[in-house]
């Protein structure tokens, strides 16, 4: 039974989460972080995949979005903003939240899941603080360089006169509705968001020879315009070269666009994530 809880972060602001209990004997937990615009609500079907396989789930609607941000800011409108801090108390706030599980689960393997925007946030902490995760699983990432980003209108590539502006995500059409109908998403751009100076704070690199070799398996869409398969192998490339990292494993999938947990072939997306946790994280 899934338990809604919250936490205050640096600044006063109320941190909704959600803790989702592993079926059976607990192996491991994940530690899940949603994207810009959207909310920890939107992986139904990978939360279910992962409490089924033995891990307990841990994943909050971050500063200014989903539930956080509509208590934060009173209204709908304002969703996507970040607030007092900015970006930086972003991820503190996941960091915190990072305490909170390790707290909460002494002993267990502690994965970082994060997808798009929360892989972005993922690979600042791994940056930081290596030594207190045990795996890690980008999706839909990109290396955080002006070069390999996409800033461009990430519709750009289906755009038509009746376009959603959602065709994007996915190939499946109830996904841009879904997005569009949802009272906690927002379709308002990144750049808009967040303002240039946290928009700028996006970009870095993979720090050089981590504390910590951890095991990393990055997940993109062969037609993703965020980053897509060239900058993810960069990415690897540089987590390999950098940080030191002696196992990382890119998997592209074809015609997929950038939710691949949103997919047609979804059911394999999640099929991969078990099969490379079973590697690394094997039952007790």
């Amino acid at each position: 039974m899934t338990d809604t809880r919250e936490f205050t972060d640096s600044h006063g602001i109320a941190i909704v989460y959600d803790v989702h209990p592993a079926a059976g004997e607990p192996r491991g937990v994940v530690q899940l972080l949603h994207g810009v615009g959207e909310h920890a609500g939107r992986y139904p079907a990978l939360i279910a995949a992962l409490t089924g396989a033995g891990f307990h789930v841990y994943a909050d609607d971050h500063r200014g979005h989903g539930r956080t941000g509509l208590r934060q800011h009173g209204d709908p409108e304002k969703l996507g903003r970040l607030g007092p801090g900015g970006l930086r108390a972003a991820k503190d706030a996941i960091w915190q939240l990072t305490g909170i599980i390790r707290d909460e689960n002494p002993g267990l393997p502690l994965v970082l899941l994060g997808h798009s925007w929360g892989s972005f946030l993922a690979q600042m902490l791994v940056n930081e603080h290596a030594e207190a995760y045990d795996a890690v699983i980008l999706s839909g990432s990109a290396l955080r360089t002006p070069r390999s980003l996409n800033p461009a209108p990430l519709n750009a590539a289906w755009a038509a006169d009746d376009a959603t502006g959602y065709e994007w995500l996915s190939r499946d059409p109830a996904v841009w509705k879904s997005f569009e109908e949802d009272p906690l998403t927002t379709g308002v751009p990144l750049l808009k968001l967040f303002g240039p100076l946290d928009a700028a704070r996006l970009y870095g690199r993979p720090a050089k020879h981590l504390a910590r070799d951890l095991p990393m398996l990055l997940l993109v869409g062969r037609d993703d315009p965020v980053g897509g398969p060239r900058s993810v192998h960069k990415l690897a490339d540089e987590y390999r070269r950098r940080s030191g990292l002696t196992d990382v494993t890119t998997l592209v999938y074809p015609d997929a666009r950038h939710e691949i947990f949103n997919e047609q072939q979804q059911d394999e997306v999640r099929a991969d994530v078990l099969a490379w946790l079973d590697a690394h994280i094997p039952a007790r």
